[in-house]
């Protein structure tokens, strides 16, 4: 399975060349609003960025809320989403504990797939694609946030937008 990591963070220069990756290339369209990572300020330029993703609980609130089976819940964490069945509702968003699910205008749910898309956009080197048992090797050294989920498992991956 693989693992998105964001392990040098403190090289972030908040530019979001890899939201705007995620924008074009999974979700096929050019909106800060239709994006699955967000790059966030720790506080202010002087104190860095951070990514906020899908963190793959395991259960999942957000698969448990929705109403749907838009979210189910993958085995080993995270999230299996299915676009089509999604009726807006937002619960997904309410559940979320790490408030990693963002809602557009129109309330259509975005949340990070893992697929990697964005990585080689980063031109600091900020986030890594891994094997989730290097990860697991890694330990808990570092500020890195280890996000599992397999990729190319959500509609939009698959070009259903």
């Amino acid at each position: 399975m693989k693992t998105l990591t964001a392990p040098r963070m403190e090289r972030c220069i908040g530019c979001h060349s890899c939201s705007l990756a995620c924008a074009r290339l999974v979700h096929k369209c050019l909106s800060w609003d239709k994006v699955g990572i967000r790059i966030i300020s720790s506080g202010g330029l002087s104190t860095g960025f951070e990514a906020k993703t899908c963190q793959a609980c395991d259960p999942a609130p957000c698969a448990e809320a929705c109403p749907t089976g838009a979210y189910s819940q993958r085995k080993g964490g995270g999230l299996i989403v299915k676009k089509k069945l999604c009726i807006r509702c937002g619960e997904c968003d309410k559940a979320c504990p790490v408030d990693a699910i963002y809602l557009d205008s129109t309330g259509e749910p975005f949340v990070c797939i893992h697929c990697g898309r964005c990585v080689p956009f980063c031109p600091h080197d900020c986030l890594e694609l891994d094997e989730e048992d290097r990860i697991h090797r890694r330990g808990t050294e570092g500020p890195e946030k280890a996000i599992s989920l397999q990729s190319g498992d959500a509609d939009w991956s698959e070009g259903s937008l």
